[in-house]
């Protein structure tokens, strides 16, 4: 049945739920090094929808699902629970659709994948602000309050920020109940960090950290372009991700990744 089974499917139903699974696990994505990680997420999402798709049997083409899962099965490793405590377990949530409610699906399909009641920490990228706005405090805190919520209800232990200048950060960290643990800086804005941004994260002890991810590390035509290409006769513009959440599990003791994938959801608006 394959990709014409996968294409009816997606005709049928109102959102697609993608779990790439362990990516270590991946002989595939082994070989070969994607040059950003953004070509990483678009090479994820492809191959994971064409090997899902290919395993579509003509007794799956039958259902109608509103909500289509997308994983390829033995790419998904839980956690066992008796290594739980020895394991850090972190999520970087991308919000591609300015939805703050986004937010607790994601993490509770994070801990069901990864077969876990909390994570250990959510860091947030700044969800995109229409042109010609900036981002503001203002802008920020429904999404800050949703995780504070899931760190009430004791799903997530800490939560942080990116990409936060030292005013922002400070706006953030004045008026949040839960206070941001960490913020991350891109190396590719600056070189050094912003010596008032350093000084005020000290003295509030705010872990300042650094990563290489672009503004929209998944972008609306990305996403329609991998679905394209995994799927016949798609249509691949009718559907929109709605975000992607990249976690990685780190043995504490050794500071080694044991376990890194992606989760995303998108929905479909049919005209």
């Amino acid at each position: 049945m394959g990709t014409e089974g996968a294409r009816v499917l997606l005709e049928r139903a109102g959102r697609l739920t993608l779990q790439t699974g362990n990516l270590l696990n991946w002989g595939c994505l082994r070989k070969k090094c994607p040059a950003t990680p953004s070509e990483e997420v678009r090479d994820c999402i492809q191959k994971t929808l064409t090997e899902w798709s290919s395993k579509i049997s003509q007794d799956q083409n039958q259902e109608t699902l509103e909500v289509l899962e997308c994983t390829v099965a033995q790419a998904i490793e839980k956690i066992n629970p008796e290594e739980r405590d020895e394991l850090k377990v972190s999520a970087k949530l991308f919000i591609v659709g300015s939805n703050s409610s986004s937010i607790r699906d994601a993490v509770d399909l994070a801990c069901s994948a990864l077969g876990v009641a909390q994570l250990d920490s959510v860091i947030i990228a700044p969800p995109p602000v229409e042109d010609g706005t900036n981002l503001s405090l203002e802008y920020l805190q429904p999404y800050w309050k949703e995780l504070e919520n899931l760190v009430q209800n004791k799903k997530i232990v800490a939560i942080g920020t990116s990409d936060l200048d030292k005013t922002l950060l400070e706006e953030l960290y004045l008026w949040a109940q839960v206070k941001p643990s960490s913020n991350q800086v891109n190396l590719a804005s600056c070189c050094v960090m912003p010596p008032d941004l350093t000084a005020f994260a000290k003295e509030c002890d705010i872990q300042l950290l650094t990563h290489n991810d672009p503004k929209e590390l998944l972008c609306e035509a990305s996403f329609q372009e991998a679905l394209q290409e995994s799927i016949q006769n798609v249509k691949a513009n009718e559907w929109i991700p709605l975000w992607l959440l990249r976690y990685s599990v780190i043995v504490k003791s050794r500071g080694i990744i044991k376990s890194k994938g992606y989760i995303m959801q998108a929905k479909r608006n049919a005209s």
